[in-house]
């Protein structure tokens, strides 16, 4: 018996990475798949897109599981497409249990007066925005179902500050606000809603060229390496960085029935990052 079997989990940012991770351990716990992507470059991010052939790929890698998923280009900075997706997954999977708020982007480093305007709006409008326009979608399943379970993609940057990314520290606190709000407004629903705050994850968002020039400023052209030797200063475990099956494991337990009376928590999968 799977920790999900019966369940359907709505999952965004889910071509590659963590939400590709997060696809691929529901499925091998029993769970049924909504997935969504946008699948398009975002200017302002210094990195490449998933593309929908990354999206075809988790679908390709769910399958082989035997669980049934439904994958839709679509952007969470858009209403309509975030609640068709949503609607239309239910009706082809029956019901709605977890949702996995993860997309969201790292956007460039700047000081924070010289951040463009238009950058920190598309941020707060991905990385909240985005996060309640899911939640809000998925919420009149959940109470159809009697209850389930919300998680969203925090940072240890939603816990603390750090400098040169503003936007982001500001979007990931506000992820963490939105999380206690609605762990109270959903309690009575016995929709359980928390967030998970990772340290540097081990994908593409962080493993560029301007992250790297993030955590060695020093450095005209800082490598991977001189990235790790950084990162690892900021974690208490003499590791850099954690792995998308770390978030993807520590997500399931807050999905699943063993954490039935856990609502209203930010926990840390940072390798003693928030205590140092």
């Amino acid at each position: 018996m799977g920790r999900l079997d019966g369940k359907v989990a709505f999952i965004t940012g889910a071509a590659r990475g963590q939400g590709r991770s997060h696809a691929i351990r529901f499925a091998q716990e029993g769970a049924d798949i909504i997935a969504i992507d946008v699948c398009e470059r975002i200017p302002e991010n210094p990195y490449n897109p998933a593309t929908e052939e990354d999206l075809a790929e988790t679908v390709r890698q769910v399958e082989a599981l035997d669980r049934r998923i439904m994958a839709r280009k679509a952007d969470v900075r858009d209403w309509d497409q975030v609640k068709s997706a949503v609607d239309d997954g239910v009706a082809e999977l029956g019901r709605l249990d977890i949702v996995s708020a993860n997309a969201g982007i790292s956007g460039r480093p700047n000081v924070s007066e010289e951040i463009p305007d238009d950058e920190f709006t598309n941020m707060i409008d991905i990385n909240l925005t985005g996060v309640w326009r899911s939640a809000k979608a998925a919420i009149p399943h959940l109470r159809a179902a009697g209850g389930g379970s919300i998680v969203i993609t925090s940072s240890d940057a939603g816990l603390f500050a750090y400098p040169n990314i503003s936007h982001y520290v500001s979007a990931k606190h506000g992820v963490i606000g939105l999380m206690r709000t609605l762990a109270l407004e959903l309690a009575p629903a016995m929709i359980r809603v928390n967030a998970i705050c990772p340290t540097t994850v081990d994908t593409d968002m962080v493993q560029n060229q301007a992250i790297y020039s993030l955590f060695r400023p020093d450095l005209e052209n800082a490598t991977k390496q001189d990235f790790a030797d950084a990162a690892i200063q900021m974690n208490a475990l003499p590791i850099p960085w954690v792995e998308s099956i770390d978030i993807s494991n520590a997500l399931l337990f807050l999905a699943s029935d063993e954490a039935r009376y856990i609502t209203g928590v930010a926990l840390p999968v940072d390798a003693g990052a928030a205590v140092k």
